[in-house]
């Protein structure tokens, strides 16, 4: 099956990337640090490596899928040489808030920063996503009516068939996606914390959002996660932190402020508690001032 071209759709409107499949046999388009305004379904077919996504590292075999969010950078790095299939889609071309119904991969497959971005494609579902890539690609290359219609339903099949494959494979993503009442608090207790990271810092104020009690909250956290809401708030600003030191020539007072913090002083004591290294340092080892020099 013929996968070694790249096909592309243009929106003609912004000038943006709208949908993007191609075929890669190196990986020198992951080694540095990505960090796209689109969605990146990344298949390695062949090769093993080890891929960095928000500053954890994965090790990766034949047979992985990482499904990356916008803005969440990441890299690559090959053990053997690596082969596969990538397929970027911009949040204008399909929206999977908006699609969270039909679709389900929003806290599944993105947008889930408890989880590893990574499935295994088994034998059961890999011929199923070869087909579906390759009417992708054919129906790209016609440009005929409903094009877009017809390209979203393919993409719907594969995102649902990855999403139920992550599923079967780490049960513990859908935690938070029944009906059940104390996994949909985990649900929205992901959903405050993504919202308000950068204002809101204590648990009795995601317990007070949550209208429970933060003995309850504390206890729902500790089963669940086993960890403590403090710790939860944290690792979601540190993340955040790392990837404006990382990307950006912002000063750390800047950094501070963005995330909440007035004083920076007491920003940086709270990084390194954190991330046992200073905000500072951490730029001059891995950063921005590393990165350009």
């Amino acid at each position: 099956m013929d996968l070694y071209n790249t096909n592309t759709l243009i929106d003609e409107q912004t000038g943006n990337l709208a949908f993007k499949l191609s075929h890669f046999e190196d990986s020198c388009q992951f080694c540095d640090t990505n960090r796209h305004n689109y969605y990146s379904l990344i298949w390695i077919k062949k090769g093993r490596g080890t891929a960095q996504v928000d500053f954890q590292e994965h090790a990766f075999t034949p047979d992985t899928l990482f499904a990356m969010t916008p803005y969440q950078p990441f890299t690559l790095t090959e053990d053997e040489p690596l082969e596969g299939v990538v397929l970027h889609f911009h949040p204008d071309f399909f929206c999977i808030h908006h699609h969270h119904e039909q679709v389900a991969c929003n806290g599944v497959l993105f947008n889930n920063i408890y989880n590893p971005p990574m499935l295994s494609i088994t034998d059961d579902i890999r011929n199923k996503l070869d087909r579906v890539l390759h009417q992708m690609r054919l129906e790209v290359q016609k440009a005929e009516m409903a094009q877009y219609e017809l390209l979203v339903s393919y993409l719907k099949i594969f995102l649902i068939t990855t999403s139920r494959a992550k599923a079967k494979q780490q049960p513990e993503v859908l935690e938070g996606l029944s009906d059940e009442k104390e996994p949909f608090i985990l649900q929205k207790l992901k959903n405050l914390i993504e919202t308000h990271y950068r204002t809101k810092h204590s648990a009795g104020e995601y317990a007070d959002l949550l209208n429970i009690s933060p003995k309850a909250l504390a206890k729902i956290t500790k089963n669940h996660f086993n960890k403590t809401m403090t710790n939860l708030i944290s690792e979601r600003i540190i993340i955040e932190a790392k990837r404006e030191l990382y990307l950006t020539n912002k000063s750390v007072k800047e950094i501070a402020y963005d995330l909440g913090y007035d004083d920076e002083h007491y920003f940086s004591r709270f990084f390194k508690n954190n991330a046992e290294i200073s905000p500072t340092t951490y730029r001059e080892t891995v950063g921005f001032a590393r990165s350009t020099a």
